[in-house]
């Protein structure tokens, strides 16, 4: 039997459920690999690597060198740097990608969103909206908030951002999922007066949305780039698994074939 080796591109819940419904399978070999950037990460099941590749060059010389018969792209949504070097790798090798995506969130009745393109652009926003700021975008993010002056900042992430904090940012070191009545008592107890959000999707950290809503307070959401031009898109693990069974037997030998004919 043939076994086709597949590189899988994760860090998220998403790629954690693909990751266990691919671990029964005999045919295939499975690799995580994760970026390394939480101190301890939640580990999916089968081989994990961490650490980056070395851009769209080294990427691409792991799967020539790893023999991948197909990559999936299971990084967050808003994980842009390492779906274009995947792109850009699948692209030169021949090797079959797929972009697994969760679907975005969507504005409901009573919700006072704000979508902007940019960290940037919703730092700019705030001062018109409200002053006690729930930050969920990530610790990476928070210069782009700390700049702006008369907030105060809850952060939250799941490891503290570097340091120098400055004094009117409070950090909040959480791993999601969040409950409902958990986000309900934490605007509560800060005083929140506007929510910030990346348009992450997924149940996991959704409550905080509701819990605006209820609260009558307004949502600065940052939308999600788009994926890579070119790179099929599926929203769950059930469909990359039913896109691994499209491929033929040798995968990337396949697609390297039919490229080359």
């Amino acid at each position: 039997m043939q076994v086709r080796h597949v590189l899988l591109l994760g860090g998220t819940a998403e790629a954690r459920r693909l990751a266990t419904a691919l671990a029964g399978d005999p045919s295939l070999r499975v690799t995580s690999a994760l970026a390394g950037r939480v101190a301890q990460p939640l580990l999916p099941d089968g081989e994990v690597r961490v650490g980056g590749f070395g851009g769209p060059e080294g990427l691409a010389r792991w799967l020539t060198e790893q023999r991948i018969d197909a990559l999936v792209d299971a990084t967050h949504p808003f994980a842009g740097t390492i779906s274009r070097n995947a792109a850009e790798a699948a692209a030169a090798t021949g090797v079959p990608l797929l972009a697994l995506r969760r679907p975005g969130w969507l504005p409901g009745p009573g919700d006072r969103w704000h979508p902007v393109g940019s960290l940037a652009e919703a730092a700019a926003l705030l001062p018109g909206l409200g002053r006690r700021v729930f930050l969920t975008t990530g610790r990476l993010g928070l210069p782009a908030f700390t700049g702006v002056p008369g907030l105060f900042l809850l952060c939250r992430s799941v490891d503290p951002p570097e340091p120098p904090v400055p004094p009117q940012v409070r950090v909040l070191l959480e791993r999601g999922p969040f409950t409902l009545e958990g986000e309900r008592e934490l605007l509560r107890a800060h005083r929140i007066e506007v929510l910030v959000t990346k348009d992450s999707g997924g149940a996991a950290t959704a409550a905080k949305l509701t819990a605006a809503r209820e609260a009558g307070l307004p949502v600065v959401v940052v939308r999600r780039p788009p994926p890579p031009p070119g790179v099929p898109l599926v929203p769950d693990a059930a469909a990359a698994v039913a896109w691994l069974g499209t491929l033929g037997p040798g995968g990337a030998q396949d697609s390297r074939t039919r490229r080359n004919r």
